[in-house]
């Protein structure tokens, strides 16, 4: 039977029959190449079912262990305690008349719901400031450890001279604790664009001739397709190699871990056989921009009173933040097989923010999941704009919201299904504070200029008025101000009594200065972003999948344009709502003033936010400094060294075809990391591949396959060992 043209069988012939340059040089034979993946070790992970579960079946714990009953008594009765109140004072504010108008029941509710969330926030802030207040000490690294861990570094489409840095650097810190030979490190790649996967490939190659070849314990495989995208490749990981080791050390592509956090990570899991997740407190580094300084300050000042509160009380219920964590893989294999919702995104489909779900599904299974606030050595990046964490925040809102669909999972500890309800309220505050401004407005308009109802159904001697208590509004004012700006507070406090942690920050003067200027930007930016994830809701609310976007990890600026387009309604809102409230009422223009002047400079406050120049005038300052950017971590230093080195290859900036085509080892390689795939069905063909072959056997050297090949067609052709030796056999 005669293959067809555009059969796979038909490219290697084609290739042959296309006559070759004399004059070019012959092609060295390609080196041998040492597999890119270790033995398969299957764990089984079957899906999980959400709607039945046997206690029986799970993980029977080897101790008891108590429950942090007083400190959940405390962050919860208190915070119940203080909404109960701050609720009496506001139906006080709205009954001083004598009634209340269905309206002012509506802003007392609405009031009372974001109360709450901030009282929570309060109380276990408070819980943490009185832990924090008895510092600990870190234990010392263990002698031996007698369990294995691999280390796993999910991509997608990231830049391979950051990402083979972190990885360099973590292994050389981890070496020099003269425990590294429990470790593996492997790099998992999803990404989707041609030019990335092969700048991974090769940067993965040099990295691992450096270590010495086929010893490195340095591994990478790329998934053809990234199919629930980094829950599945995870999970593909810890199905196929997941066996032959204790633990997974997970990363994100911008995470960063000194040897001793990590050594005591695997110590921590060794200690506690019960332990399925153990998750570190990884603090923001390297940031530049005015927007991601200030978002490093708030995270190293305010951000351990928060994480301690959150810790103590949640004690073995606690939370898994996707990233940054030590987790028992065959625990993971037999409790965090994620099925697909039913229905279609953005609340169907599979599960988008995984790692709440993976927490909660390996408490239910027996496991503890923990956290170590303390642990010092954690680190990760942030976005370096207020668009790209808007960009962010999208994907988060639509994931927190499809919680909903889970928080009714059958078995779920009482804690995991509270840590999904502070991730859908923490999404759900911002349409109803929005809400409740609208409720305020629509009732300062009712007292201004609808006429009172003299005599109501019920007989009284005066008529209903419509009428505020100015007085006690203003005390509940600065009430809530008090509670909500409290954890900012108490994370001052305890920077400023610790006498390094001061000085590194410039010193007493300079770290109030610091606080109040991330006051100050927060309480502007505030309203944009209420109005930002209050779009993103309804959007979601309406059915609207968000997709999954590589996050930008620079310190580069974004176009004005952009920002112009982004933000003008924003603006325009604020400059509509100026001028009613300002034309209704002189008090209610006060009263707004706040969230009007945050929407009307939206543009330039979103400009400044990615503006390198403004943070690092800051910087020369010593405004908004941190210890770990007054004196980088040592492994930060070396990372951003390799990250440089690395960026002088220019694997990145690489034409992915161009590069297989000059290097018939990095071809050769490439191919032989490419899986075994299934023969094509007859009568099925792939429309990308199928044109990209075509391309290609047209083609009389690189630059026009390079011309001709759409995106599509290229991943296509590197999925293809055939396509790829018809590639190399083209003239230059």
């Amino acid at each position: 039977m005669t293959a067809s043209p555009l059969s796979p069988d038909a490219a290697a012939p084609a290739a042959a029959a296309r006559p070759v340059d004399p004059a070019a040089p012959a092609r060295p034979a390609p080196r041998p190449f040492a597999a890119a993946m270790p033995p398969e070790a299957p764990l089984p992970m079957p899906v999980q079912d959400l709607e039945h579960w046997d206690p029986a079946d799970g993980h029977r714990p080897a101790a008891r262990h108590a429950q942090p009953w007083l400190a959940r008594a405390f962050v919860f009765g208190g915070a119940a305690l203080l909404t109960a109140y701050g609720a009496m004072q506001m139906y006080e504010v709205v009954a001083v008349s004598g009634g209340t108008t269905a309206l002012q029941y509506v802003l007392l509710a609405l009031f009372t719901l974001n109360f709450s969330w901030i009282a929570l926030a309060f109380t276990g802030a408070i819980l943490g400031f009185l832990v924090l207040l008895r510092r600990g000490t870190t234990p010392a690294l263990p002698a031996r450890l007698a369990t294995r861990t691999a280390v796993v570094m999910p991509v997608y489409n990231e830049a391979t001279a950051r990402t083979f840095a972190a990885i360099e650097a973590m292994r050389a810190e981890i070496d020099a604790t003269g425990l590294g030979e429990a470790f593996d490190y492997f790099v998992l790649s999803d990404s989707t664009q041609g030019d990335a996967w092969i700048a991974e490939e090769r940067a993965f190659l040099e990295l691992r001739a450096r270590w010495g070849g086929a010893r490195a314990r340095l591994y990478y495989r790329h998934r053809a397709k990234n199919h629930h995208r980094k829950a599945g490749n995870i999970g593909d990981f810890v199905s196929r190699w997941g066996g032959a080791y204790d633990h997974m050390l997970v990363l994100d592509a911008d995470s960063l871990m000194t040897g001793s956090c990590v050594v005591h990570l695997a110590a921590a899991m060794e200690a506690d056989p019960d332990a399925g997740i153990i998750q570190s407190l990884p603090l923001i580094i390297n940031r530049n921009t005015l927007f991601a300084r200030v978002q490093q300050f708030a995270a190293r000042i305010y951000g351990p009173v928060i994480a301690t509160g959150l810790s103590v009380w949640s004690g073995r219920d606690g939370n898994y933040w996707g990233h940054n964590a030590i987790i028992r893989t065959r625990a993971f294999a037999a409790a965090c097989g994620l099925p697909d919702l039913k229905g279609k995104p953005p609340f169907g489909g599979h599960v988008l923010s995984h790692d709440f779900v993976e927490a909660a599904l390996i408490r239910r299974a027996g496991w503890s999941v923990t956290m170590l606030p303390a642990l010092p050595g954690s680190y990760e990046e942030s976005p370096p704009s207020l668009i790209d964490v808007a960009v962010r925040d999208r994907r988060w809102a639509q994931g927190n919201l499809q919680h909903s669909r889970i928080i009714g999972t059958a078995g779920l500890a009482l804690a995991s299904r509270q840590h999904f309800a502070t991730g859908i309220a923490g999404y759900v505050a911002s349409p109803l504070w929005l809400a409740q401004l609208v409720v305020g407005i629509a009732l300062v308009l009712q007292t201004a200029y609808v006429r009172p109802e003299y005599f109501t159904s019920e007989f009284g001697l005066y008529p209903v008025w419509p009428r505020f208590d100015p007085v006690r509004a203003l005390q509940l004012f600065g009430l809530t101000m008090g509670i909500l700006l409290a954890p900012k507070f108490l994370g001052l406090g305890l920077a400023l009594i610790d006498g390094p942690v001061r000085r590194a920050c410039g010193g007493a003067v300079r770290l109030v200065l610091s606080s109040l200027i991330e006051i100050l930007l927060s309480a502007l930016i505030a309203p944009i972003a209420m109005l930002i994830q209050s779009g993103s809701v309804f959007q979601i609310l309406l059915g609207r999948d968000t997709g999954w976007n590589p996050q930008r990890r620079d310190d580069g600026s974004i176009p004005w344009s952009d920002i112009v387009r982004r933000h003008r309604w924003h603006m325009a809102l604020g400059l509509v709502t100026g001028v009613a409230a300002f034309a209704i009422a002189t008090s209610l223009f006060l009263w707004m003033s706040p969230t009007i002047l945050g929407l009307v400079l939206a543009i330039p406050i979103s400009w400044a936010s990615g503006q390198l120049g403004l943070g690092l005038a800051l910087r020369r300052l010593g405004l908004l400094m941190t210890p770990e950017e007054r004196d980088p971590p040592a492994i930060a230093v070396q990372a951003g060294a390799l990250s440089r080195r690395n960026a002088e290859a220019g694997l990145d900036d690489a034409d992915a075809l161009s590069a297989l085509h000059a290097d018939a080892d990095l071809a050769a390689a490439h191919a032989a990391m490419l899986p075994e795939t299934a023969p094509r069905p007859r009568g099925v063909i792939d429309p990308d591949r199928a044109l990209a072959q075509a391309k290609v056997v047209e083609a009389e050297g690189i630059a026009e396959a390079r011309a001709w090949l759409t995106p599509k067609e290229r991943m296509a052709l590197l999925h293809d060992r055939a396509l790829l030796d018809r590639l190399t056999r083209l003239a230059p």
